[in-house]
């Protein structure tokens, strides 16, 4: 399974953005989608993550603001993210779970900032 994201860039605070991410490859089988983002001076933390049914859950930090959805027949992984506060700046990655394997696409930068 290969993963390519795409989406981020620079923003203004309260400004949106959407990021996506397709996968290839053998993905029968692939259940969880994710983004996890990199901020710095932290650890890597899981963003929102949706299972095949499009059950959905989400940072606290992020509830309210960003939304995860996805495309199952186009094998894709969307974040659309709204309201962005410059604590959002990070490498934005996404995730795919198939059976117990544990994919990762590399990652999109997302700046917000004035």
């Amino acid at each position: 399974v290969q993963l390519q994201a795409s989406g981020g860039g620079l923003v203004q605070p309260g400004g949106s953005l959407r990021l996506s991410c397709a996968a290839s490859g053998s993905t029968s089988g692939i259940n969880f989608m994710g983004w996890y983002r990199q901020t710095p001076g932290k650890q890597r933390e899981s963003v929102a993550v949706i299972n095949l049914s499009g059950r959905a859950n989400y940072a606290d930090s992020v509830k309210g603001r960003f939304t995860i959805s996805r495309d199952n027949a186009k094998n894709t992984v969307y974040l659309e993210m709204n309201s962005l506060k410059p604590e959002d700046t990070g490498v934005y990655s996404c995730n795919a779970v198939q059976r117990l394997t544990f994919y990762w696409g590399q990652g999109t930068l997302v700046t917000v900032s004035s």
